[in-house]
């Protein structure tokens, strides 16, 4: 799971490189890559609302 995990931030960032992204396709499965980057993406949504609510104050 750590490899998803690493594999979607390095994704989002932009920095992962060609051989990660082709051994991906070829042995993870799409809905487990789609889930983590919607989870991974909600969280970072709930971090800057969290944190504009604290500077608002």
């Amino acid at each position: 799971m750590w490899s998803v995990v690493k594999s979607v931030l390095s994704a989002l960032l932009g920095v992962q490189n060609d051989h990660q992204r082709q051994q991906d396709f070829s042995t993870g499965k799409p809905t487990v890559f789609i889930l983590t980057g919607i989870a991974i993406t909600f969280l970072f949504v709930l971090i800057l609302v969290g944190v504009a609510m604290i500077a608002s104050r």
